[in-house]
């Protein structure tokens, strides 16, 4: 087998470099190699830290003025203010949340979490998303009630609540937009600030409605349309952090153009199969594969040149790789995989 401990692989095609380790192989087929990548992991540490940083002034920007809005919202009887500030709320919860899952990202990895703490991150963005769905089917619910039963509202208070709101939420989407885009966590912090943006927006347009026509009903029907907005994302970030969580493949793996570029690329070898691939967090794929060489092939030239394609290739920076050289052990009785373990 062949691994490597990386802490900070690259994206897909980024053609990184990795300090050769050692590689050996076995008389068996089987051949073991470590890389490691000091300047990717100060790389990766350096986009934690900012990320970890930027969440925290967002988390404390937003819940000063959540304060603000809660009382604006329940003294004028906006809807939409109250949708905002409810939305605040939970951004609060849903930032500090996030700045944990940094927090506790960091630790290293220990005898029972041999990965690490990353996958916190995911977990993190997938509760985000979960309390978004929440917060969505209650302004539903209360918008639908109020377009039944219209409630007076106090446009100009209501103006200027959500006027500030709006400022408050583009310089805290503004301080999460520029972290780091791949992090899921950043993701999820960012959509929940996103929906207070869209909130922002939504109140200020019902309150002018409200100055200029008096025309109640619009402060519950915006508040819906920004909901259902957000739903769309919302559903967006837990599928893709779900996905995480089932340990599903990356979106640009194709086992097949894998194969067929492999086959090409490196020389001796015959046949890729077995191929698993996941991530510990979106930036963290993982790889492990079988790869069938010529009878007469070198294990460990052809090892080293396997995780070089792999690396430079797909970004993968981390892989496990068993080279055969008379046929995939597997297909002995007594190793062949059960019906559950079965693998392609």
């Amino acid at each position: 087998m062949s691994g490597s401990d990386e802490h900070a692989p690259g994206s897909p095609g980024g053609g990184h470099q990795d300090r050769p380790g050692h590689a050996g192989a076995h008389a068996h087929g089987h051949a073991h190699g470590h890389t490691h990548s000091h300047a990717h992991d100060a790389h990766a540490h350096g986009h934690a830290y900012d990320s970890e940083r930027r969440v925290l002034w967002a988390m404390l920007l937003t819940g000063g003025f959540m304060v603000v809005e809660v009382v604006g919202g329940l003294i004028s009887g906006s809807l939409a203010l109250l949708a905002d500030a409810g939305h605040m709320v939970t951004d609060v919860a849903a930032l500090g949340l996030a700045f944990a899952a940094f927090r506790v990202g960091r630790r290293g990895h220990d005898a029972r979490r041999t990965y690490g703490y990353h996958r916190f991150q995911v977990l993190a963005a997938f509760v985000n998303g979960l309390a978004l769905i929440a917060i969505i089917a209650w302004i539903a619910w209360e918008a639908v009630r109020r377009m039944l039963d219209p409630v007076d509202v106090l446009s100009n208070l209501m103006l200027a609540v959500a006027g500030a709101g709006l400022v408050v939420n583009v310089a805290t989407f503004a301080i999460l937009h520029g972290g780091d885009r791949a992090n899921i966590n950043i993701r999820g912090a960012a959509l929940h600030v996103l929906g207070d943006l869209l909130g922002s927006v939504a109140a200020i347009v019902a309150a002018v409605v409200i100055m200029i026509t008096g025309w109640m009903p619009i402060d519950p029907i915006l508040s819906l349309l920004v909901a259902v907005l957000v739903l769309r994302s919302a559903w967006g970030l837990i599928r893709s952090s779900g996905h995480i969580l089932l340990e599903g493949a990356p979106d640009w793996l194709n086992v097949d153009d894998l194969r067929s570029g492999m086959i090409r690329a490196v020389p001796d070898v015959v046949d890729v199969h077995h191929v698993h691939t996941w991530m510990i967090t979106a930036e963290r794929p993982m790889m492990t594969l079988h790869v069938e060489v010529e009878p007469t092939a070198d294990h460990h030239a052809v090892l080293v040149a396997v995780r070089r394609y792999i690396r430079d290739e797909l970004g993968v920076t981390h892989s496990t790789v068993q080279i055969e050289a008379a046929g995939c052990v597997d297909h002995d009785a007594d190793l062949a995989p059960t019906a559950t373990g079965a693998a392609r």
